[in-house]
């Protein structure tokens, strides 16, 4: 026969395995435990380089936009904006590495009340603040290129610096509210934590508690990203119609207007992709409890997240004319700085 008999009846109903099966099995464990190593290994790599490029790059751009204003003592709409959401950026990578601390070291059984309090609220601060500071630079750039005629559309963008700053304000308010509902849930999750239960109890408490934050969170959050959405398809409507006219009076299309519209639909659409992403991961790791114990699936989801807070302010440098520049001269000085070395 050209098969190979893969097990042997010694006993009656028992199936016993021959050592070449056996050999096999091991090997293949062996394979998966070296491959979920590798993995790991990859992931945890992955996650690092995002939180160093992360902080370097808000970091960066925080520092440009902070000597401009010394320099000049004068700042602009937009780099007001930037340097605001480069800072909070940086605090909400903190936040994340924290959390990501807290859940791998501490139990539900141990974790402190006011441990998680200062995670969660902390989190909540940082993405809410990352979030609404994109969302203002979406409106910015929108009503700064955009063109229509309407009339209320060209009142708000003659009054743009006031619109912006209301649209802070009005999330400030929208924060507080996200606070006060995210710490009374803590409240009762410490009241259920300090209560006499069993860790299954507490387990299935926990679980009830981190479905609530992310509900809470997620229906604040989804505000600004309705905004930025708008933003975009306002944005692509007001490009197709400066195209139609363009085509009319038979101009090119590469002109000043239409290369502005683009760079703003890519600064909008990144946003708009990465924080899709960013949600979907604390989506997926908040939802189900389980995930907490397999440390793969949980690399890989908040590798997913931290793209958000990294990537997209990189894209930013890179959009922009002014720290892009910035960014030339501090690569051609460390350029030229390696070579002067001897």
């Amino acid at each position: 026969m050209a098969w190979v008999l893969l097990v042997e009846k010694d006993v009656p109903g028992v199936r016993i395995l021959t050592p070449w099966v056996a050999s096999r099995i091991v090997s293949t464990l062996i394979l998966l435990v070296t491959m979920s190593h590798i993995l790991y290994v990859i992931l945890t790599i992955i996650l690092s380089v995002e939180f160093i490029i992360g902080n370097l790059g808000n970091a960066f751009m925080a520092l440009v936009n902070i000597l401009d204003l010394v320099k000049r003592r004068n700042i602009s709409s937009v780099d007001q904006i930037l340097t605001g959401l480069a800072i909070s950026r940086i605090a909400l990578l903190w936040s994340l590495i924290a959390s990501l601390l807290v859940s791998s070291i501490y139990t539900y059984l141990m974790i402190p009340g006011k441990l998680i309090r200062i995670t969660k609220i902390s989190w909540t601060v940082t993405n809410h603040l990352s979030i609404w500071l994109a969302t203002c630079l979406s409106i910015f750039y929108f009503f700064k290129i955009a063109t229509f005629s309407n009339y209320i559309f060209l009142y708000l963008k003659w009054r743009v610096k006031y619109v912006v700053s209301l649209t802070f304000l009005v999330s400030l308010l929208i924060l507080f509210l996200n606070i006060s509902v995210i710490n009374r849930c803590t409240d009762v999750w410490i009241d259920g934590h300090e209560a006499n239960m069993s860790y299954s109890a507490i387990s299935s408490n926990s679980a009830q508690f981190y479905r609530i934050v992310l509900l809470v969170n997620t229906m604040f959050t989804l505000t600004p990203f309705t905004v930025s959405l708008t933003m975009f398809l306002l944005l692509i409507f007001s490009l197709w119609r400066h195209l139609k006219n363009m085509k009319l009076h038979a101009k090119g299309s590469r002109d000043v207007s239409t290369v502005a519209h683009v760079k703003a639909l890519q600064m909008v659409v990144t946003f708009l992709l990465l924080y899709i992403a960013f949600f979907l991961s604390l989506l997926s790791l908040c939802w189900n409890v389980d995930f907490k114990h397999k440390s793969l699936i949980v690399l890989f989801l908040q590798a997913m997240g931290m793209a958000f807070p990294s990537a997209h302010s990189c894209v930013l440098i890179l959009q922009n004319r002014k720290l892009s520049q910035s960014l030339l001269s501090v690569l051609r000085w460390l350029k030229d700085t390696k070579w002067s070395v001897p």
